[in-house]
């Protein structure tokens, strides 16, 4: 056989090798820096470590309760402003993509004596920066659909999906319906 056929395979076993010499170099560089640290040292950084954590958790902790104590307060004086106050709420997420999410929301309470229940999906979409949000199948349940006023506009609002003026009319509605009823107990 010609010394030309096995030339190739003697350069790269020569590369090979050379590559080898390389890494137990650097092997070694490294292994002797990993000796340069005692294992008293390495225990005082791991402390060190750990108690620095351990102080970043405790603040981030204590701050954590004052926005809650400060969101609770905010609550309250919302519910009692409004008159609203809500007991239950549960999220489903139908569709989710980059750019588009479908949820299911269901959400229960009350205005002031009224009790309400409320479905409806939410179809949040992005378009670059701006993000717009749309109502549909909007299902309203309330104790006081026997009124015919309240219930066509029960209807017109589920047929338009508009929460918000669902909310601001509920919100009035309820504040008159508790003065009547407490007018009529009075004549009573």
């Amino acid at each position: 056989m010609d010394k030309s056929t096995f030339q190739p395979y003697e350069e790269e076993i020569q590369a090979l090798e050379e590559e080898i010499r390389l890494l137990t170099e650097k092997y070694e560089d490294i292994q002797q820096e990993s000796t340069l640290f005692s294992d008293e040292e390495i225990l005082k950084s791991i402390k060190s470590f750990q108690n620095e954590t351990q102080e970043e958790i405790r603040g981030n902790e204590s701050d954590l309760k004052a926005q809650l104590e400060t969101l609770a307060t905010s609550l309250s004086f919302l519910m009692k402003f409004t008159g609203f106050n809500f007991t239950s709420h549960s999220k489903k997420t139908l569709e989710k993509t980059r750019n588009k999410t479908v949820q299911k929301h269901r959400l229960s309470g009350r205005c002031h004596s009224l009790a309400f229940q409320l479905e409806f999906q939410l179809l949040e979409m992005q378009d670059n920066e701006e993000m717009s949000a749309v109502v549909s199948d909007l299902s309203i349940i309330m104790e006081s659909r026997k009124d015919s006023n309240v219930s066509k506009f029960l209807s017109r609002t589920e047929e338009h999906g508009d929460l918000l003026t669902f909310f601001i009319s509920l919100s009035t509605y309820a504040e008159w319906y508790e003065h009547r009823r407490n007018t009529f107990l009075h004549f009573k």
